[in-house]
Order: C-alpha cells, then sequence, then structure tokens
C-alpha cells in the first residue's frame, strides 16, 4: 500500500495528471472520459479500448462486463495481450490488484504502457513513493517500508532537447506560406527517395503515403542499418489497425535508436496529420543528413 503522505508529494499528483491527460487524449475519438485512476480502469473497458487504439488489437469480448466474474475474465484476457507486449516484467501488476482498484500496480501498469506504445509521451521524470509492506504469519504481523520507483531520473535531456527543436521548427515552418512549405516538403523528399533508393523505392506524396507506416519503418530500418523482420509488421496493412500497428513499431523503433520525437502519436500518422510526419523526417534528417538540415533550416 502506499504511504498517506505519499499519496499527497507533488509529484506523485503530476504523473496520475500526465497518465489522465494521455489516456483521455488518446480515447478522445471513442468518446472515452476517465476521470479516476483508482476507480475508472478496474473493469477492463478502459483498457481494452487502449489496446485496440494504441495496439491495433480489439479482442471478442463484450463492450460492458456487468458481474465481478465477467469483469475479471476480461481483464484476464486484456492484460494477457498487453503482458505479451510490455517490456517490463508484469510482477509489478497483475489481474486480481487491477482488478482490486490497487492504485500502485495501475501506475506501474499505465506507466508501461505509455512507455512501450507512445515512448515519446513526455512523463514526469524521478517519481517514487513509499509503500508500506505486510507480512502475516504464524509469527506474528511483520510491516516494512520501501521506497517504489514509478519513473526514473531523465537521462535524454540532451536528445530531447534537439528533437523539441525539430518539431518547434516544424510549427514555425507550416504558419509560413504555401511555397515554402511546399519547397522544404520537396527538400524532405530529396531526403527521403535517396535513402529508399537502395530499396528500389520512391516517395511522391509525403502527407500520405507514411500513413500505413510501411515506408517510415523501411526508412527507419535504411537510415539505422537494421533490417525489422516481416513477420513484426504488415506489409500491406488492410486496416486501421495494422496501420497503427505499423507506426506505434516505427515510434518505438525511433526511442531505441535514441531519437525522441515530441508530441506525435501513432494514431496522428495514420490520420495523416502532415505536423507529426515533418516532426518525425526532420528528427531522421537532423541526424543523417547535416547537409540536407541546413537546406531546409534555410528555407525555414
Amino acid at each position: 500500500m502506499i504511504q498517506p503522505t505519499s499519496l499527497k508529494d507533488p509529484k506523485l499528483e503530476k504523473l496520475k495528471e500526465a497518465l489522465l491527460d494521455w489516456i483521455n487524449s488518446t480515447l478522445k475519438a471513442e468518446h472515452i472520459v476517465v476521470q479516476s485512476l483508482d476507480d475508472d480502469l478496474y473493469d477492463g473497458l478502459v483498457l481494452h479500448h487502449l489496446l485496440a487504439s494504441l495496439a491495433g488489437v480489439r479482442l471478442p469480448l463484450e463492450e460492458i462486463a456487468p458481474t465481478s466474474w465477467a469483469q475479471l475474465r476480461k481483464l484476464e484476457a486484456v492484460m494477457g495481450e498487453l503482458d505479451k507486449r510490455l517490456e517490463q516484467p508484469d510482477d509489478k501488476w497483475d489481474v486480481s490488484l487491477i482488478h482490486k482498484k490497487d492504485l500502485l500496480a495501475t501506475l506501474h501498469l499505465l506507466v508501461a504502457m505509455a512507455r512501450h506504445f507512445q515512448p515519446e509521451l513526455e512523463l514526469p521524470s524521478d517519481v517514487k513513493v513509499q509503500v508500506a509492506l505486510v507480512e502475516v504469519s504464524e509469527r506474528g504481523i511483520r510491516s516494512d517500508v520501501q521506497t517504489e520507483v514509478l519513473t526514473g531520473e531523465s537521462t535524454n535531456s540532451e536528445s530531447r532537447s534537439s528533437n523539441d527543436g525539430a518539431g518547434d521548427r516544424v510549427e514555425q515552418l507550416l504558419t509560413l506560406e504555401a511555397r515554402k512549405v511546399a519547397a522544404v516538403k520537396q527538400g524532405l523528399l530529396g531526403f527521403v527517395n535517396r535513402s529508399m533508393s537502395r530499396l528500389g523505392l520512391h516517395v511522391s506524396d509525403l502527407d500520405k503515403q507514411f500513413s500505413d507506416g510501411v515506408i517510415l519503418l523501411l526508412l527507419i530500418g535504411q537510415l539505422e542499418g537494421f533490417f525489422v523482420p516481416l513477420c513484426d509488421f504488415s506489409l500491406t496493412p488492410a486496416n486501421h489497425e495494422q496501420m497503427l500497428h505499423n507506426v506505434s513499431l516505427a515510434l518505438s523503433l525511433l526511442t531505441h535508436s535514441g531519437l525522441h520525437v515530441s508530441s506525435v502519436r501513432a494514431q496522428d500518422v495514420v490520420a495523416q496529420d502532415v505536423a507529426a510526419t515533418l516532426k518525425i523526417l526532420f528528427t531522421l534528417l537532423s541526424k543523417h543528413a547535416q547537409q540536407e538540415d541546413k537546406m531546409a533550416a534555410h528555407y525555414v
């Protein structure tokens, strides 16, 4: 159990607010509003919708689970799919704890989901809580207080600052006249096509051709020097879920490569949000092509 003094910690409050904002922003299109992390996630409904939105996985489950047994059954199915995807060991949470509205387990689960599915999301750093551990045995009751880490210290400030600059540049770019925006896009297309020429691929529409994640995954692989196994993504995505999975994987690969793209969600790229696509491309450009970067910066 989290100690009462830790529940009042401003850092914990900020983390809860950030997670609430993330959930509600992710599920906005589905008109789902979460007001409390303590009370609104125990029955599996919100977690199921997050799984569908973030990973493109929708399970054949009833929307509303009316009984405790049905809720546990739904949670078990949803969290089984989540645990397959989350890199962090699941000993910090389980179905029973989430269903019992255990705040500590819920926070651990949500932080792990945010780190995996939207690694560019800014969460408050260095959030720790004091946890009371109680053990009951034949010898009596023994209690202990330990420190539980929810989010570690920030270690990528330099990289994040650089990439925030790329995001600011894109926001500034989109306020310019159409002729200058088109010129920068043309420069980015040249950078992309030079990188993709070894695969015999050509991109002509920067606004639309990145929305299914295929070109983006292949581009990241070419620039970062690794091969993305075809079994890990959909080479010919046939629906929104497969496109969302592709783009989520691409954003995850960027993070593993040390590139954090500020304020970009997978669903934004799938929805053909030009600013989101440009932020990703400018981030790649700034690392891999300094000459092209200077040329694009000149237009901005």
